[in-house]
């Protein structure tokens, strides 16, 4: 494939003022936004439609069927919330737009709030994102200083706490308002009954940041440079084992898994003379891919159709030094620690599953009934749990036992096999 690499959302990010209005003008900043505002909002949502911009947070639920759904509401006001609560591991690409491109980002939340005549938008920033939080503050302060904001609509941050579980809509919602971080139970919907119980929409930041570029060249064209069933490019994160680490923007469908790790515009291979033993897609609550699985096209319908997927946009490469044991268990400490503690089949099952893990890393010690008590965990944590925390936190783990099963079988009791 010939063209691995795009430049929809990240064409500026080497800007030496990010957070010059004046020069994000230049490059035809906020032309969108005047475009929408002159727009009927029913014109802007059908062209959010035609690109089939799917959220860009983890959940790829279609943004335009979201915007559709909020505009038919009639109750008033309405919100307008950028997730931006970016703590899924190995995941940051959210991190380079507000860095580098924040007034890309202010722009998109603004065209919502044209869109929905919203009351205000809010910007929730990780806890850990201090200097990013400041320097929105800015941005917003230096656009509002150009006209754009503070009269029919303004734009706020809000700092997380450092909480994993504020990632989910609802529970971000509530710890806006100075709740407890935990989600709320569904129905109603966000749109209907979200922010001060008024409706609202929430998407993430590089979901925003697409809304400009598919304004100005349209949803067809925004369609055609992607995948059929999802256009555009992603921002993809690279970490691990692999020599290129950071993030790349790439054309959805036309770039390979293979392509995106070993291709030098890329991930750039292996380090040293490693070879590779897996990699991990879209942060630790999503699956582990083997090597036999490079050749699938990196879209949310291949990935899908592959058992893998998209994501946050993660994409963590490890190689054969690595025991999928000691991996899992660092998983599984992660959510441990960042469970809300609402509901047991996360809270008790996350700790289960450590116990086992730990078992069976010590030869010996596992017997055949901690694979049965394994794989029936796994089972209920993902058909019980109360939010998406908890029914995907053990998603690498059954995806590694399908690839690795030899690895968990290899400390049991020999009499217990």
């Amino acid at each position: 494939m010939s063209e691995l690499t795009a430049r929809f959302l990240t064409e500026n990010a080497g800007s030496a003022s990010p957070l010059s209005v004046s020069e994000y003008e230049k490059t035809g900043g906020f032309s969108a936004f005047k475009k929408a505002a002159a727009s009927a909002p029913e014109d802007i949502i059908a062209e959010v439609k035609k690109a089939k911009l799917l959220g860009r947070g983890g959940a790829a639920y279609p943004a335009g069927s979201k915007w559709e759904h909020l505009l038919h509401i009639p109750e008033t006001p309405k919100y307008i919330v950028c997730n931006a609560d970016e703590g899924e591991p190995g995941t940051f690409k959210d991190r380079l737009i507000m860095e580098k491109l924040p007034l890309k980002l202010l722009e998109g939340i603004m065209i919502a709030g044209a869109v929905f005549k919203a009351k205000a938008g809010y910007i929730y920033v990780r806890g850990e994102y201090r200097k990013i939080q400041k320097s929105l503050l800015t941005a917003i302060e230096n656009v509002r200083a150009k006209g754009y904001l503070g009269k029919d609509f303004d734009i706020h941050v809000i700092s997380g706490a450092g909480a994993y579980v504020c990632g989910e809509n609802s529970a971000l919602l509530n710890s806006t308002e100075g709740r407890v971080g935990r989600p709320r139970i569904k129905p109603p919907h966000l749109a209907e009954v979200g922010l001060f119980l008024q409706p609202t929409l929430v998407n993430n930041v590089e979901s925003f940041a697409n809304i400009p570029v598919i304004v100005s060249m349209g949803g067809d064209a925004y369609l055609q440079a992607g995948h059929p069933d999802s256009g555009g490019s992603k921002l993809v994160c690279l970490s691990g084992h692999c020599k290129n680490r950071g993030v790349f923007e790439i054309p959805l469908g036309k770039v390979t898994l293979r392509d995106l790790i070993y291709d030098e515009r890329l991930g750039g291979g292996i380090c040293g003379a490693g070879k590779l033993k897996f990699f991990h897609l879209g942060g630790q609550s999503g699956p582990i891919g083997s090597p036999d699985q490079l050749d699938t096209i990196y879209s949310y319908t291949d990935l899908k159709n592959a058992r893998l997927s998209v994501g946050s946009g993660a994409v963590v490469v490890m190689d054969e030094s690595v025991s999928i044991l000691e991996y899992l268990k660092g998983v599984t400490e992660f959510f441990i620690h960042e469970s809300c503690g609402k509901c047991v089949p996360c809270r008790e099952g996350n700790f289960q599953l450590l116990k086992i893990l730990q078992k069976l890393s010590v030869p010996g010690k596992a017997k055949k009934s901690d694979l049965d008590n394994l794989r029936r965990l796994v089972h209920t944590m993902t058909s019980a749990s109360f939010c998406g925390l908890g029914q995907t936190s053990a998603a690498a783990l059954n995806s590694a036992w399908k690839l690795f099963k030899a690895e968990f079988e290899a400390n049991v009791s020999q009499g217990e096999r």
